[in-house]
């Protein structure tokens, strides 16, 4: 095993370092039977006895253990009471998040730890059968075991005080924050995409993305795809590119980082995004200092938002750009051929920002995304409180739908069945995907202040400054500074709405014909990005 510290630490540091690698190397060979069990694994082998759920099962305990044995609580102490360790600010903040890890897995049996791990494996199975079907009676039961068993592991972790449930399962993806506070963001957020949302569904303007359902090869997409994912700088000899039901990126460990898309859409443009998506957390995933750290919170994400931050910001900021599409056409162009021949940058650029009230969360525009979120957040907050029973869950569902997006759900698959997480027992992750679109939007103010020239290089295919200045400001530290803290010295603002609005209007509003631009305050809040837009339109 190799050493995760180094010699000049103290033994006590060194030896609680390789301990947690030790862990996650055993928790790498979950991560690796998860990907498999989504991508080629046969159906019948979740089941079996001594299948995949109990491979699951057994791998997840084993983790459980080592990562809660006495001596490494014995070493955290240790860590703690050593002056000279704490003076170097990076290990200080190593050994705290050490600690907020070891004293949350130690609220949890092992027996539950590994009974969620099993029970989500078959879970996963009954939830791809039930979406293909369309029988959420099918999924039911196993959905109503999964939040029975979050609730215990909730539970476990103690409610905090003044707090719900949900609380201490949402603090597990975004530590620090309450569904209050989420509650707080969303609100007033919900009410000014609402309102643009209407304005551009009122307007007389004719914008669409016929031009890329071009019947293209799932081939010859994923081949596109490859081209886009590798000039954008994620490293495929690290990492590798499949299908699945539901995409995902699995950061295995050090050097493998595995990406998975869908495709099936008549537009080209619903893999790309996809891709696009799940090559920015990989980027992440790559950035992380692993080769160093790997099993230590130095090489972890701060948070799933600003993971999502990432993903949202090369699917979006960069993806439905532009200066993105000026580069990318000439290269979709060889791969597909005539069939997009005559399709130019600009017809391009206005598919990729159709705003179009759906049903699929995976496949909505940016103005619409958010309200999708909004939607998961309150139906699973109130099924973890057991304020919504499972089987009303189709009905709310159906119905919020109508309240938020004025679409009348045709089906259990294009509604409440179409997403993966429960299955999982992951309950709380979904703010974070609003959550990430706030922080990508507030990054991308600096990130066009320190890269003025941004826009011409990623017209020319050059990415590679952006990426640098995500490994810089993002990626490099792990989980030295909690998310908020982060944003602050990153943009030198807490976290706000503002940016993620006028980008949208300042986006948006010329595509639509909607007065000439962004509102004055939308102006104000994000200037550099709308003067790239106003340029792009010009």
């Amino acid at each position: 095993m190799a050493k995760s510290a180094s010699s000049k630490h103290p033994a006590h540091y060194t030896r609680l370092c390789d301990l947690l690698r030790e862990a996650a190397s055993i928790g790498a060979v979950g991560s690796l039977l998860g990907w498999d069990q989504e991508t080629y694994m046969p159906h019948a082998g979740a089941a079996m006895p001594g299948g995949r759920a109990d491979q699951s099962s057994i791998i997840s305990g084993i983790v459980h253990e080592r990562r809660t044995s006495k001596e490494i609580g014995d070493l955290i102490a240790r860590c703690e009471a050593d002056k000279n360790l704490l003076g170097d600010s990076r290990i200080a903040a190593n050994i705290r998040e050490m600690r907020r890890d070891y004293d949350l897995a130690t609220k949890l049996p092992t027996s539950l730890v590994s009974e969620l791990a099993r029970t989500g494996s078959l879970s996963q199975d009954a939830w791809k059968d039930a979406r293909a079907k369309n029988r959420f009676k099918d999924f039911k039961p196993w959905l109503e075991k999964m939040l029975d068993l979050t609730r215990q592991k909730a539970k476990c972790y103690g409610v905090p005080k003044g707090g719900e449930v949900y609380d201490a399962l949402l603090d597990e993806y975004e530590p620090g924050m309450t569904a209050r506070e989420v509650e707080g963001i969303f609100t007033p957020l919900r009410g000014r995409l609402a309102g643009l949302v209407s304005e551009i569904v009122a307007s007389k303007a004719k914008v669409s993305d016929k031009c890329t359902e071009i019947g293209a090869s799932q081939a010859d997409q994923h081949a596109f795809g490859h081209d886009v994912i590798k000039a954008l700088g994620f490293d495929l000899n690290a990492g590798r590119l499949d299908t699945t039901a539901h995409p995902f990126c699995s950061g295995m460990g050090p050097g493998d980082t595995r990406l998975t898309t869908r495709y099936g859409k008549p537009s080209i443009l619903e893999a790309l995004g996809s891709t696009m998506h799940e090559a920015g957390h990989g980027m992440y995933e790559q950035g992380l200092p692993k080769g160093t750290h790997f099993g230590q919170p130095l090489a972890d994400a701060i948070s799933l938002g600003i993971h999502e931050s990432q993903s949202r910001m090369w699917e979006n900021l960069v993806g439905r750009s532009r200066a993105f599409w000026q580069w990318a056409l000439p290269v979709a162009k060889k791969r597909f051929g005539a069939k997009l021949a005559k399709v130019n940058v600009d017809q391009m650029y206005a598919a990729a920002n159709v705003v179009q009230p759906s049903f699929i969360r995976v496949e909505a525009d940016e103005a619409t995304y958010n309200l999708h979120i909004m939607i998961r957040f309150a139906i699973e907050r109130a099924l973890i409180s057991e304020d919504l029973s499972v089987s009303d869950l189709p009905g709310t569902w159906n119905a919020m739908y109508k309240e938020y997006l004025g679409l009348k759900v045709p089906s259990d698959t294009l509604g409440c069945l179409q997403d993966v997480h429960w299955s999982f027992g992951l309950i709380g992750y979904f703010p974070t995907y609003t959550l990430g679109n706030l922080y990508a939007a507030q990054f991308w103010v600096q990130i066009s202040r320190d890269i003025p020239d941004l826009d011409k290089r990623m017209a020319k295919g050059d990415f590679a400054p952006l990426l640098a200045w995500l490994r810089k400001n993002i990626h490099q530290h792990g989980r030295r500074y909690r998310a908020a803290e982060l944003c602050q010295r990153v943009t030198g603002r807490p976290l706000s709405a503002d940016p993620l609005m006028a980008y949208l209007e300042g986006k948006l509003r010329p595509i639509y014909g909607l007065d000439g631009g962004a509102k004055a305050g939308a102006k104000a809040a994000f200037k550099p990005a709308r003067r790239a837009h106003a340029m792009a339109m010009a």
